[in-house]
């Protein structure tokens, strides 16, 4: 389930849109939450559409993804160039490591490509329609002119089919801050690395996680 719960994450924040040359806005001018239908997640071929919210606070500098299941939520800084995931049930904050942190909170390799395609309507809101394509693959994405991500799509690394992400709701407005704050009194934990070479930590439950020193 912790694979899950990065994947979604993850596939809301596809890197490739935010390299130079792209759109004017890449990234949420204001306040702003998003609820978004996923199709086609990894790991889940044959799973019916879910639902992800994600919400943008410009005066804190942060994002928070709540993703389909209701297992806990996703804090990024962009300021601080780190992330965690809340697990509210357990009373448990997983830090990130630094180099899931940084491609979640800073920009894309410069090597990604742009070119523009025509308009769409998505969620009620005009927003321009771009091919971006990186060594790793191609994607489609349609980004309104401040900068908020209505839809994306990508072919899955396996080739199984393709993971998509649509905006069904756009709410701008002031957001409150303390959806961006970690509560206090959780248990801080580690989330393990793959060791150079070996193979990579258990997926599911937080058991492997390390407490922070």
């Amino acid at each position: 389930m912790l694979r899950i719960f990065v994947a979604a994450a993850v596939l809301a924040l596809p890197g490739v849109a935010f390299a130079q040359g792209a759109p004017a806005n890449i990234r949420p001018t204001r306040d702003v939450a998003v609820t978004y239908r996923l199709g086609g997640m990894p790991g889940q071929p044959n799973a019916g559409p879910q639902e992800m919210r994600m919400s943008w606070s410009i005066t804190e500098g942060k994002q928070r993804v709540d993703p389909p299941g209701g297992m806990g939520w996703m804090l990024i800084d962009r300021r601080a160039n780190s992330a965690v995931m809340v697990m509210e049930p357990q009373r448990m904050v997983l830090t990130l490591p630094a180099d899931a942190a940084a491609a979640m909170s800073q920009d894309a390799p410069p090597d990604a490509r742009f070119t523009r395609k025509g308009t769409a309507q998505v969620a009620g809101l005009s927003c321009q329609e771009w091919d971006v394509a990186v060594p790793q693959g191609t994607s489609t994405i349609c980004v309104t002119e401040d900068g908020v991500m209505l839809r994306a799509a990508s072919p899955l690394p396996d080739g199984s089919g393709t993971s998509r992400l649509e905006a069904t709701e756009v709410r701008y407005g002031a957001q409150d801050a303390t959806r961006f704050r970690v509560p206090d009194g959780f248990q801080t934990m580690q989330m393990p690395t793959q060791p150079p070479g070996g193979a990579a930590p258990p997926a599911s439950g937080a058991a492997p996680a390390r407490p922070a020193r």
